[in-house]
C-alpha cells in the first residue's frame, strides 16, 4: 500500500519566523479544503480590488472557499513536488501560484464557475500603464467634479498633476481646455490620478480563471 501523504509534516523553515502561527493555520485550512471540496481553481486578478473580491466571496460563500495572497505558503500547503504534495497531482497546481492569484475551492461544476466569472465584471479606475479606452477632456472655465465645483483646496494638487489651473474668486478655474488622456494611449501615473479625481472609470475589473484541479489532474483553460 502506498504511503499516505495526508500525515506528512509541512516544514516552514524556508519562510520567515514572523507570523508562523498564521502560516500554520493557513496550511491547515487549505488541507481541510482539499479534503472537503471536489475542485480547486487557480484564478488571477490583474489589479486586486478588495471591494470586488469581497462581493465574489459573499456570492460564493455557501458553496465555495477563497484564499488570496501568500502564494509561497499556499504552494507549500499543496506541495511543490510529487514527494511533498498533499494529494496526488497537487504539485502541478502549486506551480501556478505566482503573481496576483488565488485559490477557489468548490463543489460546483466547472461550467457553473466559468459562467459566474464570465458574467462578473465591474467598472473600475484605470491605473498607470493601462491603455485609455476613451478620450477625456475638460472644458475651459470653472473646474467641475460631478455636478459640483472642485473644492478650492484641491487646486495645488491639480497644478502638480499638470493641469493649468488657478483660483479665481475662490473657484478652481482652467485657463484653457485640458485633455487628460486620448483614446489608445498608455496612461501615466498623473493621468490615472486625474481620471480618478474626476470619476472617470476607464477600466474593467475581471477575474481570469487559469486552471483547475480535479481527481489528480490539472486542467488548463
Amino acid at each position: 500500500m502506498p504511503k499516505s501523504k495526508r500525515n506528512k509534516i509541512v516544514s516552514l523553515t524556508k519562510t520567515d519566523k514572523q507570523g508562523h502561527e498564521g502560516k500554520e493555520k493557513l496550511i491547515d485550512q487549505i488541507h481541510e479544503c482539499v479534503d472537503n471540496y471536489e475542485y480547486i481553481w487557480v484564478f488571477s486578478v490583474q489589479d486586486m480590488r478588495n471591494t470586488f473580491l469581497k462581493d465574489i466571496r459573499n456570492d460564493l460563500k455557501s458553496t465555495s472557499r477563497l484564499f488570496l495572497g501568500r502564494n509561497r505558503v499556499m504552494a507549500k500547503a499543496l506541495g511543490t513536488t510529487p514527494e511533498e504534495e498533499y494529494k496526488e497531482g497537487l504539485a502541478g497546481l502549486a506551480k501556478e501560484l505566482r503573481n496576483e492569484v488565488g485559490l477557489l475551492f468548490t463543489n460546483k461544476a466547472p461550467e457553473n464557475i466559468k459562467d459566474y466569472f464570465e458574467s462578473y465584471t465591474q467598472p473600475d479606475y484605470a491605473r498607470s500603464g493601462n491603455v485609455a479606452t476613451e478620450s477625456v477632456q475638460l472644458s475651459e472655465g470653472p473646474v467641475k467634479r460631478g455636478p459640483d465645483n472642485m473644492p478650492h483646496n484641491m487646486e495645488p494638487l491639480l497644478r502638480q498633476l499638470g493641469m493649468p489651473t488657478s483660483l479665481v474668486n475662490g473657484i478652481v478655474t482652467l485657463h484653457a481646455p485640458y485633455m487628460i488622456c486620448r483614446e489608445g494611449e498608455t496612461l501615466s501615473t498623473n493621468q490615472a490620478h486625474l481620471l480618478k479625481l474626476f470619476y472617470h472609470q476607464l477600466a474593467e475589473f475581471r477575474v481570469q480563471l487559469t486552471c483547475y484541479y480535479h481527481k489528480g489532474q490539472v486542467v488548463q483553460l
